[in-house]
């Protein structure tokens, strides 16, 4: 949120993401950035778009992202709209 907060909408998924590094560097948070899947944060995936809009294989590749790390837990973020757009999805 705080990044949403600060950046709104417009940018490019890197934005996003290097902002988050440097919220999760600011804040002591172990992370991993750009794997084989997103970033896993304390066992969550997270998987940041910049679209006008979610779709069903953004959800679907977050699935397999679960899988693939073994974790419970996907945050998938959309940075594309005006408000914060976010789903939480569960293996």
């Amino acid at each position: 949120m705080e990044v949403h907060n600060h950046l709104g909408d417009g940018f490019l998924e890197i934005v996003y993401k290097d902002a988050i590094e440097y919220e999760f560097k600011k804040g002591n948070i172990p992370y991993t950035k750009e794997k084989k899947f997103e970033v896993n944060y304390k066992g969550i995936i997270l998987d940041i778009k910049c679209a006008s809009n979610l779709c069903d294989a953004d959800i679907a590749q977050c699935l397999i992202y679960l899988k693939v790390s073994q974790c419970k837990l996907a945050l998938l973020v959309n940075f594309g709209k005006k408000s914060l757009v976010h789903k939480r999805i569960v293996l």
